[in-house]
């Protein structure tokens, strides 16, 4: 699978997971260098603490390069809630979920050891 495909893949798992709580918008945000990428979503969804947490726990799962392609050809199915994002977590570097002004904000983190994640956000406070 080419990096193209790939993200497109994260793209997609993302986008149903945050369209399975019915948002009233939803703003995805790119931002790809040649070592590493940022994916941000942010939605209008307010959830609760532990439902929080159970989304930091399923995206910041242990890497399993190893197992990288079988997990992406199971993108796309009709996996639900933390199982959807169990297969996110397993490829990606990291993930950070946090409360916007409006809802929820993800940040997903993907790239090699000399990724520098500091260097790609999105403020959602800006104006």
């Amino acid at each position: 699978m080419n990096r193209r495909e790939f993200v497109g893949q994260l793209i997609s798992e993302m986008t149903h997971y945050v369209l399975d709580a019915d948002p009233q918008r939803m703003v995805i945000s790119l931002h790809q260098e040649s070592d590493g990428l940022h994916l941000a979503v942010l939605d209008s969804v307010v959830r609760t603490e532990d439902e929080l947490d159970s989304i930091r726990s399923s995206l910041n799962q242990t890497r399993r390069p190893e197992l990288a392609g079988y997990y992406a050809s199971l993108a796309g199915y009709d996996s639900l809630g933390s199982a959807r994002l169990n297969l996110v977590g397993w490829q990606v570097k990291g993930a950070d979920v946090s409360v916007s002004d409006s809802g929820t904000k993800i940040d997903i983190w993907l790239g090699g050891d000399q990724f520098d994640s500091s260097s790609f956000s999105i403020d959602d406070n800006e104006k």
